[in-house]
């Protein structure tokens, strides 16, 4: 294996006998962890040769052949600029923390390829400094919600408790408790999901429950059951990307609106969900440097809140 410097990472290597036969854009994605888009992308631009040779996406690998794939350098991430972001509340500030109910449509920071309002932007536009430890355009930032899911975030102000944080939510010693409307009826009505996860096979953006994968572990409790959907209250002992989603889909009872993983239009649009009906209810930890046991609750946003309105009046 070699590196080109300043052409991006140039990689060199026989066939891993894990690949063979396989599609090259199939490989490229599951040996580099991209999309087969991207991948796609890598081998049109000629990044991708097989015993010197050029190749399309769709021929297959062969064993004892010698693959090169020369991944372009990642752009470089956007820096966070003060901005307000309409909707966003400050629900707790002290000297060391912040907690904010994150709107749906926000993401928590910057991010390459995103262009709509972040966690970080509103907070700057308030005139609240964050801990700066970390990458530069991650400040302070100890968790994450998806884009569509909505509710409470906590972020550190000063370093001493964005190290405390950061820790405890690696420890699973914080509680994060979530509200979601899932469609048909679990059974049994309260559960655990113990199920690794990883990116999904098929390297279009989604994850899935993947052998080998990320020890992930969900519980749920039903709270309300409705002709066509259930409300359950949703606590989670690890933080994987989409593990909500991901775990209520792999029951086959996704998070109603969530057409990634599979839910019904036709009921999401009977009940005006545009995205996933998700949120963040409640979120409890230590002080980071008081000590004491601080709580924090949040109440539907009015999409949400809509939804359950019209499943209690059918």
């Amino acid at each position: 294996m070699s590196t080109q410097a300043g052409a991006g990472d140039h990689r060199g290597m026989p066939v891993p006998d894990g690949v063979e036969g396989e599609r090259i854009d199939a490989a490229i994605a599951r040996m580099f962890g991209l999309s087969r888009t991207r991948a796609a992308e890598i081998i049109s631009e000629g990044n991708v040769a097989v015993d010197g040779g050029s190749v399309g996406k769709s021929d297959r690998l062969e064993a004892g052949t010698w693959l090169e794939v020369t991944l372009p350098p990642p752009p470089e991430p956007p820096s966070a600029r003060a901005e307000p972001v309409p909707g966003m509340g400050i629900v707790h500030e002290d000297a060391d923390i912040v907690v904010v109910d994150k709107p749906v449509g926000v993401v928590a920071h910057p991010t390459v390829g995103w262009t709509g309002p972040t966690v970080l932007q509103g907070l700057l536009a308030s005139g609240i400094e964050l801990a700066t430890s970390g990458a530069a355009e991650r400040q302070g930032i100890v968790h994450r919600l998806d884009a569509n899911t909505s509710g409470l975030m906590v972020l550190a102000k000063s370093e001493a408790a964005y190290s405390v944080l950061k820790r405890a939510f690696k420890e699973r010693v914080v509680d994060k408790v979530y509200h979601s409307l899932v469609q048909g009826h679990p059974d049994p009505l309260r559960g655990t999901v113990d199920a690794p996860i990883d990116r999904h096979p098929a390297g279009d953006g989604r994850w899935a429950v993947v052998a080998g994968g990320r020890p992930s572990v969900t519980h749920y409790e039903t709270l309300e059951a409705f002709r066509a959907a259930s409300l359950l209250e949703i606590k989670l002992e690890t933080g994987r990307t989409h593990q909500i989603r991901v775990h209520m889909a792999a029951l086959r009872h996704p998070c109603v609106g969530d057409h990634l993983y599979g839910a019904d239009p036709a009921l999401a649009e009977r009940l005006g969900v545009r995205r996933q009906w998700l949120h963040a209810m409640r979120l409890g930890f230590e002080h980071p440097t008081r000590g004491h046991r601080v709580e924090f609750e949040s109440t539907y946003p009015d999409d949400l809140a809509a939804a359950l309105h019209l499943l209690r009046e059918d």
